[in-house]
């Protein structure tokens, strides 16, 4: 392969790298937020919904790993 067709590879391979950082960065932020909103005493009548995102958040960082393992075998296949 010559630079030309490298150059797009690593484009991609740290686009794809940049993608997971941001679901992993919204499954942190998820359930901090959801922790505070459970620990504040007047929210009785929303602790489903914070558990629920707390559930989202796990959710999101699951679809988030497997995208990236799955770009990454798309690009592995290109380089072939």
């Amino acid at each position: 392969m010559n630079r030309t067709e490298l150059l797009p590879l690593a484009r991609n391979k740290l686009a794809n790298e940049r993608t997971f950082l941001a679901y992993f960065r919204t499954f942190v932020v998820f359930p901090g937020s959801d922790m505070a909103v459970l620990k504040i005493e007047l929210f009785h009548t929303v602790s489903i919904v914070g558990y629920f995102f707390i559930a989202m958040a796990f959710l999101i960082l699951v679809i988030g790993i497997a995208r990236f393992f799955y770009t990454k075998m798309q690009i592995e296949k290109m380089v072939k």
